[in-house]
């Protein structure tokens, strides 16, 4: 079924991950698909840039996670610039924080029923009270904010019955990145939501707790700096530290699908 909905989509195979390169109302509308096919399968909508893609490179196993999702949206500019420098471009960067705003604008006509899992108490109270005000038509089928420590198999669990008990139509998960890839992908099996999306810092964004980069920045691809004055301990050591490796890694690997080796772009 995964076909179906991204067969049509550019791709991009970056350091040994597949990215789609759908618009963000593409996007929206094959999560939309999935809501309405209801099958009792939980899709996994992955969304991450270059830190998720260096984490793909280094560990194969969550290189299958993004490579297993049913759709792999581009955050960040990188995986765009990359894409055309490699001759098989992608039309814009979908970031996380975007794909929730899209739904929820849907979800208050529609009314599709989000779950939010992840984050603090706090950011989740915010987000709450931040809905109520803006998309009062969107309705929250329920929240969890997880332990910040390994959870036992009874409380994975439990958190799994009581979101599928919910009913509701879109999992949001914020547990950052790689942490959330691996929680959905361990537990898709077991939601009967029709989707799960890691949206990583999107809750904070929502609930009014962090302000985003403005959006010219971030199409000229400098979000990142704005996210290291915001969130320099956060950042600091993945930018600075994991940033240039990707950079060199990714940079080669283009150039050599663009003037190399064609057949290893398909």
């Amino acid at each position: 079924m995964r076909g179906l909905a991204t067969a049509s989509l550019p791709t991009a195979t970056i350091l040994g991950s597949r990215v789609h390169g759908p618009t963000l109302d593409e996007a929206s509308r094959i999560v939309a698909q999935w809501i309405a096919r209801r099958d009792g399968r939980c899709r996994h909508l992955a969304v991450t840039g270059f830190h998720g893609l260096w984490v793909g490179h280094r560990e194969p196993d969550f290189q299958e996670i993004l490579n297993a999702a049913d759709l792999f949206c581009p955050d960040g500019i990188a995986p765009i610039l990359l894409s055309r420098l490699s001759g098989r471009p992608l039309p814009q960067r979908v970031p996380g924080p975007d794909i929730m705003q899209k739904m929820l604008e849907i979800a208050q006509a529609t009314g599709y029923r989000s779950y939010f899992y992840g984050d603090t108490e706090t950011t989740l109270a915010a987000l709450r009270e931040r809905l109520r005000t803006n998309f009062p038509g969107a309705p929250v089928a329920g929240c969890i904010s997880p332990p910040f420590r390994p959870l036992s198999a009874a409380e994975e669990a439990a958190h799994i019955d009581a979101i599928n008990a919910s009913g509701a139509d879109i999992l949001w998960v914020g547990l950052g990145c790689p942490k959330q890839e691996r929680w959905i992908a361990r537990n898709r099996a077991r939601l009967t939501v029709p989707v799960a999306i890691g949206v990583g810092a999107a809750f904070r964004f929502h609930a009014g707790l962090a302000r985003r980069a403005p959006r010219w920045l971030g199409e000229a691809g400098f979000e990142w700096l704005w996210r290291l004055a915001m969130e320099p301990k956060k950042v600091a050591r993945r930018d600075f530290s994991d940033g240039p490796r990707f950079l060199v890694a990714a940079l080669s690997e283009a150039v050599r699908l663009r003037y190399g080796d064609k057949d290893a772009a398909r």
